[in-house]
């Protein structure tokens, strides 16, 4: 959307750059988010950050992420903050850390999937591992600078070494996801986390919700007293139902 609408010269991206003059002197702190949702303009670089989001951002998902929705997306916060803080030395700043973030999913996948045989461009066929190395090496050819894919790979590696081969050696585990990230997926209610200490808010995701009723006018019976209302019902069934007009009744008789 933001590079559509970049097209489109809808927006100006200065205005959602990083830029940290501005976020310190003027407050606008929404550059610390805006900068993550620009790839850069149409081009094939850009197609090809959208295709490894595509598919190895949704093989995490549905494999090591699989039922840890909150653990998803806390994962997605700390390689936000690592970039931020690496892009306040100024060697390591960059306006845009979206591509940065990308090359994080690429490496966390390369080490949760190193044996898995992919193909590149349909010419070379290789393990998983290899996958962040090889984008450096098409970036290279491109003429794309280097600096975002090894930012991005730093920040991997530093939160697979913390969450997978730290906590296996027997250290600490210290980026536990934290309290308010399961609230935030439990009020969106997408996704699932097990062992989650918050219970997923049923209404989430409900537009309007309200009483039901039958077509005859009355309310549901619960499931314990269904039997036994609808029996009462069928021998005194509701008499003020469909009568505009009620009065005595008479025979033709007179009687």
């Amino acid at each position: 959307m933001t590079t559509s609408a970049y097209y489109l010269q809808l927006y100006n991206p200065y205005n959602i750059a990083l830029l940290y003059g501005l976020v310190l002197k003027r407050f606008q702190v929404w550059r610390l988010i805006t900068n993550f949702f620009f790839l850069g303009q149409f081009s094939f670089p850009f197609a090809f950050r959208l295709l490894m989001i595509a598919r190895y951002g949704v093989s995490l998902e549905r494999g090591p992420f699989d039922k840890r929705t909150a653990d998803y997306v806390w994962m997605f916060i700390i390689g936000a903050l690592s970039l931020l803080v690496m892009a306040a030395v100024p060697y390591l700043w960059s306006p845009f850390m979206g591509g940065s973030l990308v090359f994080m999913l690429v490496y966390v996948w390369s080490r949760e999937f190193p044996n898995a045989r992919i193909s590149v461009y349909g010419l070379v066929s290789l393990k998983g591992f290899y996958l962040p190395y090889v984008m450096l090496a098409v970036d290279l050819l491109l003429g794309d600078p280097l600096k975002p894919g090894i930012r991005g790979m730093v920040v991997g590696h530093l939160y697979y070494f913390l969450t997978v081969l730290h906590p296996l050696a027997g250290g600490k585990f210290i980026l536990k996801t934290p309290l308010w990230v399961h609230k935030l997926v439990a009020f969106w209610g997408k996704g699932t986390q097990m062992n989650t200490p918050v219970q997923r808010d049923p209404s989430a995701g409900v537009a309007f919700r309200g009483r039901s009723y039958r077509l005859n006018g009355t309310r549901p019976s619960t499931t314990g007293q269904a039997e036994t209302n609808s029996h009462a019902q069928a021998q005194q069934p509701n008499q003020a139902d469909g009568v505009a007009f009620r009065g005595r009744s008479h025979r033709l008789n007179g009687r």
